[in-house]
C-alpha cells in the first residue's frame, strides 16, 4: 500500500482510524495492519506452508513406490493421480521427491548401485502364476482371491477374481488366461499351493502325478507345469513382486465395497499394462514389448497384440 513514506505517516498520526483511512482512500484493515508493525518494508508473499494437495500419509506412499519401484517422475505422476489424489499436481509430487533427496533416479552407471538379481532371458510364452488374498470387504460374506498372471518376458499381467483358491478355482484361470492372452503359452510357473499341485513334502513328499485338475488342463493345451522347488518363494519372485505393487495399491485407498475394490485393482492392471514403462523393459510399457516381438516373432503368438481398452470403457 503506497510508499515507506506514506506508512510512517500512517504510523505516526493519532486521528481515529476511519479518518486515516478516508484521508489516504484505503481500507480500515490496510491501516490497522501498518499501525501494528514497526517497520515500513514490504514482507515477502510467499506462503508459509506450501498446498502440496498431498497429505503426510499419501506423499509418504508416493516416496516408497518411486525408492522400491524406481518409476520415472511423469509415470509416478500418473500413479498418484489415478490411485492416491486425482488433485494432485506434477510440481508438487517433484518438489516432494527433491525434499526426500529422490528427484533424480539412479541410473545404470552409478558406482554405487547395488547388484540386482535378473531372471535368464526366456521367450515371451513363460507364465508365472501365483495367487493373491484380498481383504474382506463390508459388503461381503467372505474373502475372495485374486489369480496373477505375469510373462517372464513382457511383463504382461493377466487378473482374475475368484471366490476361493480351490483346484478347480485355478484351472478356470488357467482356461481363461489361455483363451484371452495372444501369446502361446509355453511353460507355467506355481508354487506347490493345493490349488496347483498334488504334490506333497517331508515323508511325504514325491512328484507330482500329474492328475490333478491343473496339470491335467495343462497337459490339454500341451503347457509345461513347473513347480518352485519347496519353501522357496522366492524363485516366483516375478509375481510376487507384483502383488506388493498390489498391496500399495490396496493400503493407500479406502474402497466402500467389494466391486471398488475389484474396480481399482482392474484399473492399476490396465495402467501398468498400458502405460508404465518397466525398467527391466527399457522404460517401455508391456503392451509396446508385446507388439515389438510380434513384429520380431509372430509365430510364438496366438493372434496380434492390441492396446486394451480402459476398465471405464
Amino acid at each position: 500500500m503506497g510508499t515507506p513514506a506514506r506508512r510512517a505517516q500512517i504510523q505516526a498520526s493519532t486521528k481515529p482510524v476511519r479518518e486515516i483511512a478516508r484521508e489516504f482512500g484505503i481500507s480500515e484493515d490496510t491501516v490497522r495492519r501498518w499501525r501494528g508493525r514497526d517497520d515500513v518494508s514490504d514482507r515477502s508473499h510467499t506462503r508459509h506452508h506450501l498446498n502440496t494437495t498431498l497429505s503426510e500419509a499419501q506423499g509418504a506412499i508416493v516416496v516408497e513406490l518411486r525408492r522400491t519401484l524406481g518409476l520415472p517422475l511423469d509415470d509416478l505422476v500418473v500413479v498418484t493421480r489415478e490411485f492416491i489424489n486425482p488433485a494432485a499436481s506434477r510440481s508438487a509430487i517433484h518438489r516432494l521427491l527433491k525434499r526426500h533427496g529422490l528427484n533424480r533416479l539412479v541410473t545404470a552407471t552409478s558406482g554405487d548401485k547395488r547388484p540386482v538379481s535378473v531372471f535368464k532371458t526366456y521367450e515371451p510364452g513363460f507364465i508365472h502364476i501365483d495367487v493373491k488374498y484380498l481383504p474382506q470387504m463390508a459388503d461381503e460374506t467372505h474373502r475372495r482371491y485374486l489369480f496373477v498372471a505375469i510373462d517372464r518376458a513382457l511383463r504382461f499381467v493377466y487378473v482374475a477374481f475368484k471366490a476361493d483358491k480351490s483346484a478347480s478355482a485355478a484351472r478356470s484361470f488357467l482356461r481363461e488366461l489361455h483363451h484371452k492372452c495372444p501369446v502361446r503359452i509355453q511353460k507355467v510357473l506355481t508354487d506347490n499351493g493345493k490349488e496347483f499341485t498334488n504334490r506333497l513334502f517331508g515323508a511325504r513328499r514325491r512328484a507330482a502325478s500329474g492328475s490333478h485338475e491343473f496339470d491335467q488342463l495343462c497337459t490339454a493345451l500341451g503347457i509345461e507345469h513347473r513347480l518352485t522347488r519347496p519353501r522357496t518363494p522366492q524363485t516366483n519372485g516375478m509375481v510376487e513382486r507384483f502383488n506388493g505393487r498390489l498391496s500399495e495399491v490396496i493400503a493407500s485407498h479406502h474402497f466402500n465395497s467389494a466391486e471398488d475394490l475389484e474396480t481399482t485393482l482392474k484399473r492399476y492392471v490396465w495402467l501398468y499394462n498400458q502405460h508404465l514403462g518397466q525398467k527391466a523393459l527399457h522404460h517401455r510399457a508391456p503392451v509396446q514389448v508385446m507388439k515389438d516381438w510380434y513384429a520380431e516373432r509372430p509365430d510364438l503368438f496366438r493372434k496380434k497384440p492390441r492396446n486394451l481398452r480402459g476398465p471405464d470403457n
